[in-house]
């Protein structure tokens, strides 16, 4: 175990440069723990332009990219490092499939090009090896966006990169690329892939499965995930090939990123506070409570929500059981945007009620803000393959109200109010009353038994959920994947 590797990790979004989701905290917090464990990472992602070329590095030389029967594209290369670290990132410049306003569509509708923007990133990926003479030991790919790469090692470029192995990251199986038959033309991998156990889904080409049926390793995002996408319920049409495949797969939960989610160094929070020093919380309360012109009272349980608007996350859920929650001595402030009519409806609601406030739209200070102010914090998602806001929220002692699902069921403990115990409240049923009556259990544990609420946030915060020791799991992972590789080439 102790070879130092070359990893090349290809990820459609990356923190700080352009986030949608939880796969863009991963990107921009594994690499750098993995370079401290001594491997050296270089990370890839598109320059979208939304992403400032002022702080970029411009390479001299275009980067050439064949795109099978649509010919060859020629692209940009600019280089920078993580922030805080040496790890090196490369933005693959190609104006007429990354210079638009979002990251994968605009709405609730996606690019109709997709299949083909990310199939050129995915190449551009190991052309940019070629071009800085770099032969990783292995190619590390995450979600549908780049699930091509295992399958573009063992054909289009085997002959250049006859030693890498191959990973997947599963961070969200719901979204799986699918495409036209016509894409093959552009992967340039044969026709002989498009079969039922690797590329076919339907008459068309599934990204995901290709890249499921092809890499030497597959991970997801905690243990939890990694049995539930097994299962008709979570595995969105594709849990008998991943059984097929389970020899190769591994859940590993997210760590978290402790020198930016840290309430005794947070610069975007009222007050700094640590777990033995908490008059910075109740501070950090006052300040959320005025920001959003809710009542001042420290008494009232306040609960916070930052997230996509999506039905994933449990937001239909939240929208059936809102005005009834709201009867109740209660505070609820949600950050996120998403859906139209999600957006609209809880809109109308903050309109009507004083003791609800909204902010439609993404604020990275609101979100520590909302994560340091708030008494617990709301994840009812419908599945969650790993989740990192109750882990932040573990850290801020924010109790976490979640539904017994992947990561989230993996990261909290109930409450047990006969023991005190527990780091959270848990409820199992993806039903509005299940959501319902755990909510107001939360609140009246905060409300009449203050010493047990107290002695779970202690609990929660001194939970440590450390990159490093994910670094070091994925570390097992790519010596399995290259003795899988090498294993079968004997």
């Amino acid at each position: 175990m102790s070879k130092n590797l070359t990893i090349v990790f290809s990820a459609s979004e990356v923190v700080p440069f352009a986030k949608t989701g939880g796969l863009a905290d991963v990107a921009g917090a594994l690499p750098k723990a993995l370079s401290v464990l001594g491997h050296r990472v270089i990370v890839v992602m598109p320059r979208y332009y939304t992403i400032d070329r002022a702080s970029l590095e411009k390479l001299p030389a275009p980067l050439g990219v064949p795109m099978g029967n649509l010919g060859e594209f020629w692209a940009g290369v600019y280089r920078s490092t993580l922030p805080h670290s040496e790890v090196e990132i490369y933005f693959i410049d190609y104006e007429a499939y990354f210079g638009r306003g979002e990251l994968y569509g605009e709405g609730d509708e996606a690019y109709g090009d997709n299949d083909k923007r990310f199939v050129f990133f995915s190449k551009a990926v190991l052309q940019l090896c070629k071009m800085l003479h770099v032969t990783p030991d292995i190619v590390h790919a995450n979600d549908w966006h780049t699930a091509i790469l295992p399958l573009l090692l063992k054909s289009r470029f085997v002959h250049d990169f006859a030693s890498t192995a191959s990973v997947l990251t599963i961070h969200n199986l719901q979204h799986q690329g699918y495409c036209e038959k016509e894409i093959l033309d552009v992967m340039e991998v044969g026709q002989e892939h498009f079969n039922p156990y690797e590329l076919e889904q339907f008459g068309r080409v599934n990204l995901l499965k290709g890249g499921i049926a092809t890499a030497d390793a597959v991970t997801t995002v905690s243990k939890k995930y990694a049995h539930e996408i097994q299962t008709p319920a979570f595995g969105f049409g594709l849990e008998r090939h991943i059984q097929a495949h389970s020899h190769k797969l591994f859940g590993i939960l997210n760590g978290v990123d402790y020198e930016e989610w840290n309430p005794a160094t947070d610069r975007y929070i009222e007050a700094p506070y640590d777990v033995g020093k908490m008059k910075g919380k109740y501070l950090c309360k006052k300040a959320l409570q005025t920001h959003f012109g809710l009542p001042l009272n420290e008494e009232v349980p306040l609960i916070g929500f930052v997230g996509r608007f999506a039905e994933q996350k449990g937001i239909g859920l939240i929208a059936s059981v809102i005005e009834r929650l709201l009867e109740h001595k209660i505070q609820i402030v949600m950050l996120g945007t998403g859906e139209t009519w999600a957006e609209r409806f809880f809109s109308e609601v903050a309109q009507r009620r004083e003791n609800f406030a909204l902010h439609v739209g993404y604020s990275n200070a609101l979100a520590h803000q909302i994560e340091a102010g708030s008494d617990m914090f709301l994840m009812p998602s419908l599945f969650e393959p790993c989740g990192l806001n109750q882990i932040y929220s573990l850290r801020y002692g924010t109790l976490p109200i979640v539904r017994a699902t992947g990561g989230l069921d993996d990261t909290i403990v109930n409450c047990d109010t006969q023991k005190g115990t527990g780091n959270g409240f848990k409820f199992y049923d993806a039903t509005p009353e299940a959501l319902y009556h755990t909510v107001i259990w939360a609140g009246d544990v905060y409300a009449h038994h203050k010493k047990v609420f107290k002695k779970m946030q202690r609990t929660a915060m001194k939970e440590k959920f450390s990159w490093r020791e994910a670094a070091k799991a994925y570390e097992k992972v790519y010596h399995f994947a290259l003795e899988q590789k090498h294993g079968r080439e004997q």
